[in-house]
Formats: C-alpha cells, structure tokens, sequence
C-alpha cells in the first residue's frame, strides 16, 4: 500500500482537484456541475488560503486523491467546503477522509477559530454519518452566521465547535 501525504494545495495541484472533484459530483451524485460553476476552485489560494482558511490535498504517488477547504467567514467562524476523496482510496484501510479533517481540526485548535459550518445535500448520507461520527451536529439553516457561503445544492448544515468543552 503506497503512503498517501496530507499537505496544504499548492498552485501546481488545480487540475489534480479539479479531476477528483468533478468526477464525483457529475458521475456519482448526479450533479450538473462545471469547473466554471465554482469559482473558488480557480482561485484556492484567494478563497481558501487567506485568513485562517487552507485548503489541503491528501496525495498518493503524485496524484491527489482528495481535497477539504476551510474558508475563513469571520468571527473566528469557518466554512467546510470541497470534502472529496476519491473511490479507490475511501474507507478505514486508507483513512483518507478522517487524516484530512485531523489536519483541518488541528488547523482550527491552532488559529484560534471556534466554530466549523458546513452544507450538504440530503444525497450524501455517508457523509453525514461521518460528519456525526467526527463531533458535527446538524443546525437549522437559519442558525447559520450570516457569512456562512450558501451552497444553492446544501441542504443539510451542521456546526461542530472547537476548543470548548463541548464538541
């Protein structure tokens, strides 16, 4: 089994995430999405890389085989987004999925950020049983920080706090 590295995206990686990530939305969600239809991945480093935002890559052989962006909204308070992980290397023998939120959640510890939001659609149910299973509990869309960046296709939210007694 080859090692697969977790590492902050550097420029070089786009076209790597780009093709996990379509992939996965068009083929096994069903979703009518192009590259033009989310900008903030043409501009990771903008978007997700500035404030107390970053965007990793887990990596294996030189491929990226997954993503998770926290976008920085302000108030100590992050958005969640770009959570994908190839086919070929999801579940426990890889761990793919749980490295990439370790190093997110470590990431938040050290900024000093309190809160994690994210949105997702009904259709992810593996995802909302890892998102519950990693301290993530769902809230009512109008309990969202109005900075909170509005996924048209999010339909399920969840909240998971950082650095209080409460997870």
């Amino acid at each position: 089994m080859s090692e697969i590295e977790i590492r902050p995206f550097v420029a070089a990686d786009l076209d790597d995430v780009f093709s996990v990530i379509l992939p996965i939305q068009r083929e096994e969600f069903g979703i009518a999405i192009t590259a033009d239809d989310q900008p903030d991945l043409a501009v990771i480093s903008d978007f997700y890389q500035s404030g107390k935002g970053q965007f990793w890559v887990a990596v294996r052989n030189g491929q990226v085989v997954g993503t998770l962006g926290l976008k920085d909204i302000g108030n100590n308070q992050t958005a969640l987004r770009k959570m994908f992980v190839a086919a070929d290397v999801r579940g426990r023998e890889h761990n793919v999925a749980a490295r990439l939120l370790a190093e997110l959640v470590g990431h938040a510890e050290n900024q000093g950020i309190k809160e994690i939001f994210l949105g997702t659609t009904d259709k992810f149910l593996a995802a909302h049983r890892f998102y519950e299973k990693n301290g993530f509990t769902e809230v009512p869309k109008g309990d969202l920080p109005r900075s909170f960046p509005l996924m048209a296709v999010d339909t399920k939210f969840y909240r998971r706090r950082i650095g209080t007694a409460e997870s």
